[in-house]
């Protein structure tokens, strides 16, 4: 299952240009919208909410998170693995929450690979979307 996470907003293409992205890769996997309206543009207020929903959700849940005003700049693309569950998204505060709280060490790999087209503005569709979707299949980082 992946749950999606953003500040994009409930109108609009952005939420569903993700969930295409994530059907290439993983036609059949159920995909869970939590939140479309997180606070926009701030991912230190987005990460307290985040934090308050994912005991909600199975051991093996993806959270694909995407609040991120800093897209294409410095912000290191990752995924964190905590509790069980894994996280997809920039590392921009938007999961300290998650680590703080975690009851077993968190683990933290930068995503390195990089699709042929990777747009300047929506590493959520380009990037997030196709990492988190393979974490589905077999439950490890892509290289």
């Amino acid at each position: 299952m992946i749950v999606l996470f953003t500040d994009f907003g409930a109108t609009g293409p952005y939420v569903g240009q993700m969930k295409a992205a994530i059907r290439r890769e993983a036609p059949h996997v159920e995909i869970i919208d939590l939140f479309a309206d997180a606070p926009a543009h701030d991912p230190r207020a987005s990460a307290y909410l985040l934090a308050a929903y994912v005991d909600a959700f199975p051991s093996g849940s993806v959270f694909l998170c995407v609040v991120d005003p800093g897209v294409g700049g410095l912000r290191a693309p990752g995924i964190l693995r905590a509790d069980g569950r894994w996280f997809v998204g920039p590392e921009n505060g938007l999961f300290e929450p998650i680590v703080r709280r975690a009851a077993q060490p968190p683990k933290w790999w930068r995503i390195t690979w990089r699709p042929e087209t990777l747009s300047a503005s929506f590493h959520g569709r380009d990037l997030f979307a196709p990492v988190a979707a393979r974490l589905t299949h077999d439950q490890v980082p892509p290289r």
